[in-house]
């Protein structure tokens, strides 16, 4: 059976598949002729629309990835398959940009031109790749539709490595450790931890080796948040005074030390040390003293701005509502008016604030704050929101007899089997 005939199964036609799915009728048709394919994330889409699984949509779709392959070097417009990693960065990272809205940053010809030096194994094109990809990482609601991309383009940095010569390798080990701490967040993101530590891992090894201090540092605060979310709080501290060690041998003018310090925060207030988190908190603010420029938007992005929510958790996590309180509405104030502020860290600050609100006993301020951030945790799918949600879930206690308070308990748990 083709994706014809289980459209067909299913009673609909052409232009009302394409209608459900948002694209354009003749797309479904290339699609069922084995022109293109479908891509990445708008695979859990049609999957759900034929009412079949991801795995089932894969085995449709292997007849037509099967004729690209043998129809030699495709178009920049069709759809790469699986077994053409190459290709399939080329043609993904145009296509991902195209339906994320970032290529009003990128033009048209330049992203071709970019895709081809990345096809050559142009160290300086690959840097700048990466760049683009966190840029759509970031704007991605849904974190696990950029992982095909970032899989991709690892392979083919694998490749454009062995083919290196040791002294000019460097600039894509450079590469490569960026790019495994955006595959390690995909990963964390979706709940993988074992993955994720994994990436990060590899991301700490290869920056070492290429003696870039900043990339590694970034590295070990990523690996302290695995231990961090499974609440090992004393081995992230040792994680993070590692990284701090690693941080003050890189670049001065960059924020990654401060970011260390910011993290390590957190880990602090994970073993009650009220002090030596308000301390670290005090070193992370003196990123505002630095120059523009400080942060690059990808593996390193601390710059500040959401300083006033990590102090509110941070204080929620010690127990300080009072001081807690104040922080997190500031922090929300300032989130309603930023542009592009993400769902994740919008939902992590109604957490807090729900989770306040259970301390106190009070159920609308739970349910006001919970509700919102569950409506986010749903539109993005995001791990980080549901893990937040969760631990709020823990601190119901005799809220749960409020019927309002049992049935967002509830919605909590489906969200989280979900």
């Amino acid at each position: 059976m083709g994706l014809a005939e289980q459209r067909k199964t299913l009673g609909y036609s052409q232009e009302k598949m394409a209608e459900l799915l948002g694209v354009d009728r003749t797309t479904v048709g290339r699609w069922e002729s084995g022109k293109t394919s479908p891509q990445p994330c708008q695979r859990l889409a049609l999957a759900s629309t034929l009412k079949i699984s991801l795995q089932d949509l894969e085995a449709l779709l292997a007849p037509s990835q099967a004729v690209e392959r043998g129809a030699g070097r495709p178009k920049a417009s069709d759809h790469p398959s699986s077994g053409d990693p190459d290709e399939m960065i080329r043609r993904e990272f145009l296509r991902i940009l195209t339906v994320s809205g970032a290529l009003t940053v990128l033009p048209l010809d330049e992203a071709e031109a970019l895709a081809d030096g990345v096809y050559r194994g142009n160290p300086a094109d690959f840097a700048r790749m990466n760049s683009h990809l966190w840029q759509v990482y970031q704007l991605a609601r849904t974190k696990g539709t950029v992982y095909p991309v970032v899989r991709d383009q690892l392979a083919t940095l694998r490749e454009a490595l062995s083919g290196a010569r040791r002294g000019n390798s460097f600039p894509l080990l450079n590469a490569a450790a960026d790019l495994f701490q955006l595959a390690g967040e995909v990963a964390f993101d979706a709940n993988r931890y074992s993955n994720a530590a994994a990436s990060y891992a590899l991301a700490a090894s290869v920056s070492k080796e290429a003696g870039a201090y900043d990339l590694w540092a970034c590295a070990l605060v990523r690996h302290a948040y695995v231990d961090i979310s499974e609440q090992r709080y004393r081995e992230a501290v040792e994680v993070l005074r590692a990284a701090e060690r690693v941080a003050v041998r890189g670049d001065s003018a960059l924020s990654t030390r401060h970011w260390v310090a910011s993290v390590l925060a957190e880990a602090l207030a994970g073993v009650g040390d009220l002090a030596g988190c308000e301390e670290a908190l005090a070193r992370a603010e003196e990123v505002q003293d630095l120059p523009e420029g400080s942060s690059n938007g990808g593996w390193l992005r601390f710059d500040g701005t959401r300083l006033a929510e990590e102090r509110g958790a941070r204080y929620v996590q010690l127990g300080r509502f009072d001081l807690a309180e104040e922080a997190l509405k500031k922090a929300l104030d300032q989130s309603s008016l930023a542009i592009g502020h993400s769902y994740r860290r919008r939902g992590a600050v109604l957490a807090d604030l729900a989770v306040i609100g259970a301390r106190h006993q009070d159920p609308d301020q739970v349910v006001t704050y919970a509700r919102e951030a569950l409506g986010l945790a749903r539109a993005s799918s995001s791990g980080y929101i549901i893990r937040r949600l969760r631990s709020l879930g823990d601190e119901f206690g005799p809220l749960s007899r409020n019927h309002r308070i049992a049935e967002l308990g509830a919605e909590i748990a489906a969200l989280r089997a979900s």
